[in-house]
């Protein structure tokens, strides 16, 4: 596979999280580990069955026990912290600190042997975090001192996702299969935040049982699989830098679903996003061309 390809693989992540917001309202009123718990039960059992026709399941049981800790601390890890953060804070800031995991996969892909950080790369990411901002913060109240717990959780939740995805990088040998059993081991975990934190509530609509399995297939299912692809064998930076997409693309599902209207700050939060992109592609594109890559 080319790294060209596995990018455009890895893409298709962030294609599906711009779902998320869409899915996650119609799964109301299911609290929010029960329904991490129930999606990735639903993607993980899609992996294993997916990795059973290819054959995959032996490659499995080759798999040293660390990786599926390393997995499954990534992606459990992160939602545990999320979810607790936005206990403990106010949901704007908290999600905006979150989300600095694109920059800092950008920043800390320049620590990985072979790969080359360009200027551009962080310059593109932190104008693209703008972008985020703009989409993120509308309505916050600003950051507030006694939501400090909340701000560091959302902070660790960043570094957790981005110190997943580039040392995912160093696991390029290990097979994508791996990742049903991190998504089976993280629905188990999030069933005991669920019993220890939350009280059960069912879906009451068909509409309701319908989102969860979409989200389950999609965004907290497939989502992991193809980013799994794309930051082992992909320019890891420029996807960084295209993960800021997510929040506008999701924003821009909503308008379109009428849940959310149509803003000059979504439009100025596009240009920024688009641009920093841009900007990336171009670094990505300079690194290609050095004498250093030939």
């Amino acid at each position: 596979m080319t790294r060209t390809r596995a990018t455009q693989i890895g893409f298709i992540a962030v294609l599906l999280w711009s779902l998320l917001a869409l899915l996650t309202v119609g799964t109301a009123p299911v609290p929010p580990f029960q329904l991490t718990a129930i999606c990735f039960a639903i993607g993980g059992t899609i992996g294993l069955i997916w990795s059973a026709a290819s054959g995959g399941l032996t490659r499995l049981h080759r798999i040293n026990w660390r990786v599926y800790a390393f997995g499954t601390a990534g992606l459990f890890g992160y939602h545990f912290l999320y979810f607790s953060a936005l206990r403990l804070a106010p949901a704007a800031e908290a999600g905006l600190i979150a989300y600095l995991w694109p920059l800092l996969i950008v920043l800390f892909s320049g620590l990985l042997p072979g790969e080359h950080l360009h200027r551009n790369h962080v310059i593109g990411a932190v104008i693209s975090f703008a972008g985020a901002a703009l989409i993120v913060l509308k309505g916050g109240a600003g950051f507030q001192a006694e939501a400090f717990t909340g701000y560091g959780l959302a902070l660790l939740c960043a570094l957790t996702w981005a110190g997943y995805s580039v040392l995912s990088r160093r696991l390029g040998n290990i097979p994508t299969d791996s990742v049903a059993i991190f998504c089976l081991l993280t629905a188990a975990l999030s069933t005991l935040a669920h019993l220890a934190l939350e009280t059960t509530i069912w879906p009451t609509t068909t509409l309701g049982w319908g989102a969860i399995i979409a989200l389950g297939v999609g965004p907290v299912g497939l989502a992991f699989y193809v980013w799994d692809v794309g930051v082992k064998q992909g320019n890891i930076q420029l996807l960084g830098v295209a993960s800021y997409a997510a929040p506008l693309l999701s924003t821009l599902v909503l308008v379109g679903a009428g849940i959310a209207k149509p803003t000059w700050a979504l439009l100025l939060a596009a240009l920024l996003i688009t641009f920093g992109a841009a900007l990336a592609a171009r670094a990505k594109a300079a690194v290609s061309d050095s004498p250093a890559t030939r």
